[in-house]
C-alpha cells in the first residue's frame, strides 16, 4: 500500500483528497510502515486488532475479509448471464518485491476484468500479492465455513470507467475489485508459481526488489474454473482498509508444493533479514447485513 493510498483514504474521512495524490514519486517501495505515526503490522502490538485506532475506516461496517458460509450465499443468475471476463496479458520481465508485509508484483500490462458483479465497467489489474501462515493450518484471509487455506492470492484492480488511476479509485466505494484465490499445498510444483517461488530468495528482506527476467501471465495463477465464485462488497484487508472493494473470491483453489509455500514463509519483514513475515493475514470480520452472492448453486 503506497503513502498516496493512505492519504487518499484518510482524506475521504475529511471530505477531501490530499494534494499529495498528484505528485509523482520514484519510490515504488514506499509503504505505510515508512510513516512512523501510521506503522502497522501483524504482531500483537501493531496487529489487526489495533488498526482501527490509527485507521478509523478499519472499524467500519464494510470490512474484509469475511467467513464465507456457502449455505447463506444467494445464488444470483445475473452473474451467470453476464459472466466474469478475465482478460490478462503476459507481463514481460516480471518484477517482484518484498514490501515488508507481503510478496508483491506490480503489473504494467493492460490486463483487465469485467462482467459478473462489475457489469460493463472495465477494471485494470495493478498488482498482485500473497498472504500466508506459519504452517499449512492457516494463512488465507477469507475462510469457507471456518476453513482456512495455507495461503491466499489477491489480484487488485481499479475501475477505469470512472477513475484515472488506482490512487484516485482507492477511496471510492466502487473504486476497486479484488480477485481472491485460495492456495492449498499439494505434492508437486505449480508451474506458473515457480516464477515467483524461484525468485523469492532474491527479495528476502524488506524493500528488496528484482527483475525475474521471465514473462508471466497472471491468468496462469488462476484455477481452471473461474466461473464459480462468491462476491460481496468489502474493503482492503490492509491499512488503511478503505471500503472500496468488490470482492470476487474463487471457489476452486490452486495447489503449490511444500517447497513453493516455504519460499513465502522465508521472506523477512525487516531490512536485515532477522525477522520473518509470519501470519500476514487479517482474521475474518462480521459480514453483517451485507449480501453474499454466488455465481453457482
Amino acid at each position: 500500500m503506497t503513502s498516496w493510498c493512505l492519504h487518499n483514504c484518510l482524506a475521504r474521512k475529511k471530505g477531501k483528497v490530499s494534494p499529495e495524490k498528484k505528485k509523482k514519486s520514484n519510490k515504488t517501495n514506499t509503504t505505510a510502515a515508512t510513516v512512523p505515526t501510521m506503522h502497522w503490522g501483524y504482531d500483537h502490538e501493531n496487529g489487526p486488532d489495533t488498526w482501527k485506532d490509527t485507521f478509523p475506516e478499519a472499524g467500519g461496517p464494510r470490512q474484509s475479509p469475511v467467513d464465507i458460509d456457502p449455505s447463506k450465499a444467494l445464488f444470483d443468475k445475473a452473474l451467470v448471464n453476464n459472466p466474469l471476463i478475465i482478460n490478462y496479458l503476459p507481463e514481460s520481465n516480471l518484477i517482484v518485491e518484498n514490501n515488508g508485509h507481503s510478496y508483491k508484483a506490480n503489473i504494467n500490462a493492460e490486463s483487465t476484468i469485467s462482467g459478473g458483479p462489475l457489469g460493463n465497467s472495465l477494471y485494470r489489474l495493478v498488482q498482485f500479492h500473497f498472504h500466508w501462515g506459519h504452517d499449512d493450518r492457516c494463512g488465507s484471509e477469507h475462510t469457507v465455513k471456518g476453513k482456512m487455506y495455507p495461503s491466499e492470492l489477491h489480484l487488485v484492480h481499479y475501475n477505469t470507467a470512472k477513475y484515472r488511476d488506482f490512487n484516485e479509485a482507492v477511496s471510492q466505494p466502487d473504486g476497486l475489485a479484488v480477485i481472491g484465490v485460495f492456495i492449498k499445498v499439494g505434492t508437486v510444483d505449480h508451474d506458473a508459481f515457480k516464477v515467483l517461488s524461484d525468485n523469492a530468495g532474491r527479495v528476502k528482506c524488506k524493500s528488496f526488489k528484482t527483475e525475474t527476467g521471465l514473462d508471466l501471465n497472471p491468468k496462469s495463477l488462476l484455477p481452471g474454473n473461474i466461473s464459480n465464485y462468491w462476491t460481496y462488497e468489502g474493503s482492503l484487508t490492509t491499512p488503511p482498509c478503505c471500503e472500496s472493494v468488490q470482492w470476487i473470491v474463487l471457489q476452486e483453489p490452486i495447489s503449490v508444493s511444500p517447497e513453493q509455500i516455504r519460499a513465502l514463509r522465508n521472506l523477512c519483514c525487516d531490512e536485515n533479514g532477522s525477522k520473518r513475515i509470519i501470519n500476514n493475514y487479517r482474521p475474518p470480520l462480521p459480514i453483517g447485513e451485507r449480501e453474499l452472492r454466488a455465481s453457482f448453486q
